[in-house]
């Protein structure tokens, strides 16, 4: 399977899933509290919630107006830009329960998914060059061990290929530890949540994540250009908001 690096096609929800599913199993600076934000449940209720940022540099939003979203089941919240909107396709729940939302921006393109009650477990033994381009650790989702921690990350580069043998880039929140050393396994974005993982984040997709002036530029280059859009500092204050309810 191919990742939008080698494509640039826009992928459904299942396919991204897929490819966050490869990788190694899950192993077992505090943010800080920035304005409140309308908190909207599955009843239609709506609150105000206190907003969880990291370094104002990285994590100050680029829109103005923010509403926050609570899972089905009740269990996790996170805020998000007004002008996103959460699809909750109650049909495609996995089974046995959990939570299923994707994160869609005002253009139609799926920006993250949330997703709880993952079965895991499959094992990635090759390695590749990587690089660590944003990291945050998450105290709220801490679960009895490390805090899990939003990261922004790629596989492979322009002499050695990634996953599917392409270069690949992913945010996402992740409780396997950092990778050391000059190379890492597959892109594993799981987090340990009760009962068993979840995840919530996506594979950068030019077709999905637009970098303006960036079209003419390698995918890896496209990705890290990607770090400077006001899109990707929502998305990151959006990914490191989850919290539980």
């Amino acid at each position: 399977m191919r990742s939008p690096a080698a494509s640039g096609a826009v992928f459904p929800t299942a396919i991204l899933l897929a490819l966050l599913f490869t990788g190694c199993g899950p192993q077992a600076g505090p943010t800080t509290s920035g304005p409140s934000a309308a908190v909207t449940s599955a009843t239609g209720t709506t609150t105000a919630m206190p907003t969880a940022t990291g370094s104002p540099s990285a994590s100050t939003p680029a829109s103005a107006s923010w509403t926050g979203y609570t899972t089905v089941d009740g269990q996790l919240t996170f805020d998000h830009p007004a002008a996103w909107s959460v699809k909750d396709p109650a049909g495609e729940l996995p089974e046995g329960g959990g939570a299923f939302a994707e994160v869609i921006n005002q253009a139609g393109k799926p920006l993250a998914t949330l997703r709880t009650n993952m079965a895991v477990g499959s094992t990635c033994l090759d390695r590749y060059p990587y690089s660590v381009l944003d990291s945050e650790d998450l105290p709220l989702l801490a679960q009895g061990g490390a805090a899990p921690r939003f990261v922004y990350e790629t596989r492979g580069n322009d002499t050695a290929s990634g996953p599917a043998d392409t270069p690949a880039a992913a945010y996402g929140i992740t409780s396997v530890p950092a990778p050391t050393g000059d190379s890492a396994s597959c892109i594993f974005h799981f987090f340990n949540w009760p009962p068993t993982a979840a995840m919530f984040g996506a594979f950068y997709n030019p077709e999905n994540n637009v970098t303006p002036g960036a079209a003419s530029l390698p995918y890896l280059e496209q990705a890290k250009k990607y770090m400077e859009t006001a899109e990707y500092r929502d998305i990151r204050r959006m990914i490191t908001s989850l919290r539980p309810v």
